[in-house]
């Protein structure tokens, strides 16, 4: 079992930033990809940025150049950098994990709310 637990969320006003950290505990030798998602209010989750165990990244289209996600293996942690953020960025934002040779993520930690004033 994983267990994930983002922090870092919180109120900040149009064009600000935000960063934040997911923290992986228990069987982190079986995670390859992480990966953060958001789901605002009366929308679907979506992906947001993924990173493997290598640090091959991969952005969603519309988030590219904004949002800058990390991982860090030695610390068992990953992190989204958002700048230059935008009210439509509002939504609880999600910590996933995958297992070794899985195709979906497995593992999902409790969400971190991210709210942006115009």
């Amino acid at each position: 079992q994983v267990q994930l637990e983002e922090s870092g969320g919180g109120l900040v006003q149009a064009g600000g930033s935000l960063r934040l950290s997911c923290q992986a505990s228990g069987s982190i030798s079986s995670i390859n990809a992480m990966a953060w998602y958001r789901q605002a209010p009366e929308n679907q989750r979506e992906l947001v940025a993924t990173i493997t165990r290598q640090f091959t990244t991969n952005y969603a289209a519309s988030l590219k150049g904004r949002f800058t996600i990390s991982r860090d293996n030695a610390k068992n942690t990953i992190d989204l950098q958002m700048n230059m953020l935008r009210p439509e960025d509002t939504a609880i934002y999600y910590c996933a994990a995958a297992s070794i040779g899985s195709r979906s993520y497995d593992y999902w930690g409790q969400g971190t709310q991210v709210t942006v004033s115009s």
